[in-house]
């Protein structure tokens, strides 16, 4: 038997004139051994913005319809006689038959891209539920021999636990980023981010909890999660505050995590946390280039009495050159206080060349 031809699905079924939902997709019809197959497909994504499209459109022509009315409606005659006064009714007329037919076609376009908007969502849905499944049994047994799935990305650490970023799948997965410290005596400090999978980026590191003691010490950032193969390492974390007027340093920030071994850029140092009263944190250092690239920027030193030392620039990669130093942290209180030192900049590669070291800070 032959093949059938193309047809589109516009619809289906519904208590109203209109369909329930409406979708803009193409059905092929086959027949094959006798029995009819028809293939469905649509993308929910694609569906979504014709329906915003759509709204947009009808909103316009809305507007038209509105700025008319008063001069299509409403008519005034040409002269006192009953001839004009005839032709204008009769013009008026045909104006507003057409503003109600517009009101009706108006309707209809709201329903419609209702309707559309309706379909897309629930394929949406069913696409996710249909994955899941799936996802899982593709995952547990790699999850079971090596605790970590192949597919998916890790979880974030909780707000002000310090808790780790999950890591990532094997295969496809970004790292999930570190909670971050908790605020007490001294900063708790902030969880390290997850590692990549295969394709993917490191999870960011959680920032140090802020010190609230009298010479407490603010929490340290946590590292960044390194790449595997393409991918950007993560941000390490900024350190924690010292906020108390007696004594109090802040707490250092995180090291960058390092790039993907053949693409991606490598994560920058965090910050150094602030002082109120003595040091600021020291900048954490950049993390180290892939084949190719270069290497993280360090962390600037945190803002206190003596400024802290800037991060030291990541090394670069075979081909890349060395990342910049961190710039050392501001010194407050006027000609008593200290700018930080600049960091030092990291080594190229074989081929590469070495990265300048940060600016000292101010005071």
């Amino acid at each position: 038997m032959g093949r059938l031809p193309a047809h589109t699905l516009i619809g289906t079924d519904s208590p109203g004139a209109e369909a329930s939902w409406v979708v803009g997709i193409t059905w092929w019809s086959a027949v094959v051994g006798g029995f009819q197959m028809s293939f469905v497909i649509a993308v929910p994504e694609t569906i979504a913005a014709a329906a915003t499209d759509l709204a947009d459109l009808g909103s316009t022509i809305a507007g038209a319809n509105a700025a008319a009315a008063a001069n299509t409606t409403s008519l005034l005659a040409a002269g006192a006689d009953e001839i004009s006064a005839a032709i204008a009714a009769l013009f008026g007329a045909h104006g507003r038959a057409y503003q109600a037919a517009s009101a009706e076609a108006a309707a209809f376009h709201g329903r419609f891209v209702q309707a559309l908007t309706t379909g897309g969502g629930a394929y949406a849905a069913a696409e996710a539920a249909a994955v899941t499944p799936l996802l899982n049994s593709i995952n547990a047994p790699v999850l079971a021999a090596t605790g970590r799935p192949l597919i998916g990305n890790g979880a974030n650490g909780a707000p002000g636990t310090g808790a780790n970023g999950g890591d990532a799948g094997w295969l496809i997965g970004n790292g999930g980023a570190g909670g971050s410290g908790a605020k007490g005596a001294n900063g708790g400090a902030g969880g390290p981010g997850g590692a990549a999978g295969l394709f993917g980026n490191g999870g960011a590191g959680g920032a140090g909890g802020t010190a609230t003691a009298n010479n407490g010490i603010g929490g340290a950032g946590g590292a960044g999660g390194s790449a595997m193969l393409f991918g950007a390492g993560g941000a390490g974390g900024a350190g924690g505050a010292a906020t108390s007027l007696v004594g109090g340093i802040g707490g250092t920030g995180g090291t960058g995590g390092n790039a993907g071994m053949l693409a991606g850029a490598a994560g920058a140092g965090g910050a150094g946390g602030f002082s109120f009263s003595t040091a600021g944190g020291a900048g954490g250092a950049g993390g180290a280039g892939g084949l190719f690239t270069t290497g993280g920027v360090g962390g600037a030193g945190g803002q206190g009495h003596t400024g802290g030392a800037g991060g030291a620039g990541g090394a670069g990669g075979l081909f890349g050159a060395g990342g910049m130093g961190g710039a050392g942290g501001f010194g407050d209180h006027g000609t008593l206080g200290t700018g930080g030192a600049g960091g030092d900049g990291g080594g190229g590669g074989l081929f590469g060349a070495g990265g300048d070291g940060g600016a000292g800070g101010s005071s």
